[in-house]
């Protein structure tokens, strides 16, 4: 593993606002900096309760204004909610502002539910266009041609690097055939993940981006003290997520000791199984857990993630996680 990275969705916690929450992600960003954290992307989602990230770019330059050295980007942003050219112009004056630091992760999910896609006023059509929207994209952002009539300015020539990303077996195709580096969202959706990335390295056409396969998976990453205070402190992310899969999303519930009076056995039972790329507990704990991912799936980057109640307790989780991961990293080079 080359390196490893962070994945904030900016939550907003109960009894706090959407300006708590992005003070909070500026914050954790520059903490992220000098953990090592190699990138930190911020995730398009719209019509959520408990997620502050929506305006994406706009938080990305928040985050790359207050860090010096870290790759910051999206993870991504949903392509089918913006016509390319936009999305070109927005990054491309990120990548103007902040030279050779930013990244351009793109989904073909809405991230969002029909009716706020529809409200976004992009066209509803049936019509998978995806493919050709990535390319159009890559498009703008590459060195103009003399013919070329639409430009993004800033923005041609830019070359920000693009990534997909995916939880199926779709992105994994597509990644290999334009020989872009791949991001699987194990994170909350693991089912498919490994025979997404075997289908990835093995159909994979190198590019003038990229000469060989790169993945990144995402973990979720809960750290503490000890094991106990780790457990309690991820309560808050189950129940969110519970009440996600309920269709009733809010924001970031606190911690309970008592999670079964929140959430039913057997939502838990659905919540565990979509969250088991995942590592909870103590240093020694977590680091095990994650080894076991790292040995099993081989990532070439591993991208963590994880809400938390409290701010303080959740940059903690991110500080230990670091350590467990720099010393993973380090093993494998002096392997």
């Amino acid at each position: 593993m080359k390196h490893f990275s962070l994945l904030d969705l900016s939550p907003i916690p109960e009894g706090k606002t959407a300006a708590d929450a992005l003070v909070n992600t500026v914050s954790l960003a520059r903490a992220a900096e000098v953990f090592g954290y190699h990138r930190y992307w911020l995730a398009e989602h719209h019509n959520m309760p408990g997620i502050a990230s929506a305006a994406t770019s706009i938080v990305i330059s928040q985050v790359a204004a207050a860090t010096k050295t870290m790759r910051v980007g999206a993870g991504g942003i949903m392509l089918p909610n913006h016509a390319p050219l936009v999305i070109a112009e927005q990054f491309g004056t990120l990548a103007t502002l902040y030279p050779n630091r930013i990244d351009l992760g793109l989904g073909r999910a809405p991230g969002s539910d029909m009716a706020t896609s529809r409200a976004l006023r992009r066209h509803m059509a049936p019509d998978d266009n995806f493919p050709n929207d990535v390319l159009e994209l890559i498009g703008y952002l590459r060195d103009s041609e003399d013919e070329q009539l639409v430009r993004a300015i800033p923005g041609t020539g830019t070359n920000i690097p693009i990534w997909i990303l995916g939880s199926s077996l779709y992105g994994a195709q597509l990644a290999a055939h334009l020989g872009l580096p791949y991001a699987f969202a194990s994170h909350f959706a693991p089912a498919m993940l490994e025979e997404a990335l075997s289908v990835y390295r093995k159909t994979f056409g190198a590019s003038q981006w990229l000469a060989e396969p790169y993945v990144m998976i995402g973990a979720g990453v809960c750290a503490a003290e000890t094991d106990e205070e780790a457990t309690l402190l991820r309560s808050s992310q189950v129940q969110a997520f519970a009440r996600l899969m309920s269709g009733k999303p809010g924001k970031l519930p606190v911690p309970v000791e008592q999670l079964d009076l929140e959430v039913p056995i057997h939502i838990q039972a659905q919540v565990e199984q979509a969250l088991s790329c995942s590592a909870t507990g103590s240093l020694r704990s977590i680091k095990k857990k994650l080894q076991i991912l790292i040995d099993t799936y081989k990532p070439d980057e591993l991208m963590v993630t994880g809400m938390i109640h409290d701010h303080d307790a959740r940059v903690r989780s991110f500080g230990i996680a670091s350590e467990a991961l720099s010393d993973l990293c380090e093993k494998q080079f002096a392997a």
